[in-house]
């Protein structure tokens, strides 16, 4: 296997742009992996289909009557697809018809007509081989995950209890505000590994680092090199306050979902509370009166929120959590964002988010059914992606750079990067899937994490 990682904390470069390691992903990592497809809201009715595509394979995701199912996107005639590449609609009428030659199947995949069907032979036509080849597919979270690989592990056995923690976080419960997307000159690890760490803040994204300097600082490090905002030891509680409600209104002008802004309203109702005297009980404190105010108020407006502080000390989770291969979580409080990358060559992917928060029980919700698709150096992305855009085509460039053979990590907080690019290597030397899933579900928390041995 080529560009093998042989030392933990060195990538070779060429994995992010050799054309024989792309062709090898291809062929032993997607075909084998759990995929989010779609989400649910985006089928909410018995009929209702979308189209998912990756590499060439294309799926069709459909609310059938007895649970969501998944096909091969190919007339079982000739082979043309019956769903347009990101399609949507609702089947349950006329069925999935075939632009070539009219043949049908409905929501379950049975073929209903063959046009001129005496002119063929009866086993050519047998009701089970004419049959839409299905596709394997699990819900969760509020989304229809797809794998090609009727062997593989399950869902929730390859993903393991982060699942479950994300679901106590209220996951399922979320609705699309916004869907956005584009199309990335970079390679699709390059994007996901831009998103592990949060060491990057400092330089990439000053207006919070400044924000808030301490935050920052307690977790990367005092020395900023004098790149970072110097820190005042002065600050009293309530300025400290003050800071951190700067700092969640720009969490939530640059990202949305990951700090919604109802919830910065109610943080900025709380600058006279009564606190401890010592800062740092004071900003604990704080944040656990916020927790509450965030869930009762929202609850008030009719919007099923987990109780917030009772699930940070049940199911705590990380302010990334990663989804092996292609789909991570920005969880905060009530409210979350979401991006999904999926490749379209070694040096190009697709890259799409979503603002995901609670809606009031009753209250009209029309989600997104398709992305708003942008360039990727637009100025009409929220401030933080547009930042990160600005870093990951460059670095792109800069890995082909001479001399340049290996991307050098942190053992102590660059560990995920690592984790995933072995776990990959895991998947193209084909170790044992029972492995690959619980290396997999070692991934859960290991946002800013250290190196792991993987097991293999």
């Amino acid at each position: 296997m080529p560009f093998a990682v042989t030392d933990p904390e060195r990538i070779p470069a060429k994995r992010y742009y050799d054309e024989e390691f792309f062709k090898l992903e291809n062929e032993r990592l997607w075909p084998h992996v759990w995929q989010m497809a779609c989400r649910l809201e985006t089928i909410p009715n018995v009929g209702d289909w979308i189209e998912y595509s990756i590499l060439g394979k294309s799926v069709i995701v459909v609310r059938a009557k007895d649970g969501v199912k998944a096909y091969h996107n190919a007339c079982r005639h000739r082979g043309v697809p019956l769903a347009e590449s990101g399609g949507h609609g609702n089947c349950k009428r006329q069925g999935f018809i075939c632009p070539f030659h009219g043949w049908r199947w409905n929501m379950e995949g049975e073929n209903t007509f063959v046009y001129g069907s005496h002119m063929f032979s009866e086993d050519v036509l047998d009701a089970d081989d004419l049959a839409l080849k299905a596709c394997r597919v699990e819900t969760w979270g509020g989304c229809a995950f797809i794998n090609f690989d009727d062997d593989a592990p399950g869902l929730h056995e390859s993903l393991g209890p982060v699942l479950d923690r994300l679901e106590a976080h209220g996951m399922s419960k979320l609705k699309s505000e916004w869907w956005y997307a584009t199309v990335l000159p970079a390679n699709w690890k390059v994007a996901m590994e831009a998103f592990m760490e949060g060491y990057h803040v400092m330089r990439t994204h000053p207006q919070l680092q400044q924000a808030a300097p301490m935050l920052y600082n307690s977790m990367y490090g005092m020395d900023t090199g004098g790149i970072g905002v110097p820190i005042n030891p002065n600050l009293d509680v309530k300025g400290n306050i003050e800071a951190q409600i700067k700092h969640l209104g720009l969490l939530s002008e640059g990202m949305a979902g990951m700090v919604h802004a109802k919830e910065v309203a109610i943080a900025q109702q709380l600058t006279d509370v009564e606190l401890p005297e010592d800062p740092q009980q004071a900003m604990m404190h704080w944040f656990g009166i916020l927790n509450h105010q965030i869930t009762e108020q929202l609850r008030a407006r009719g919007e099923d929120v987990p109780d917030l502080n009772a699930v940070a000390q049940s199911d705590p989770i990380n302010a990334v959590e990663f989804l092996f291969p292609h789909y991570f979580l920005l969880p905060m409080f009530s409210s979350m964002s979401s991006y999904r990358i999926r490749p379209l060559g070694p040096e190009s992917c697709l890259f799409e988010i979503w603002s995901l928060t609670h809606v009031a029980e009753g209250e009209e919700h029309e989600p997104p059914m398709e992305p708003t698709v942008l360039p990727y150096d637009s100025q009409d992305f929220p401030p933080i992606p547009r930042q990160d855009y600005s870093n990951i085509p460059i670095q792109q460039q800069g890995l082909h750079a001479e001399g340049f053979d290996f991307m050098r990590l942190s053992k102590d907080i660059e560990g995920l990067i690592s984790n995933y690019n072995r776990i990959i290597d895991g998947y193209l030397k084909g170790v044992e899937p029972g492995k690959l899933a619980a290396a997999n579900q070692m991934l859960g928390g290991n946002f800013d994490g250290k190196i792991l041995d993987l097991g293999f």
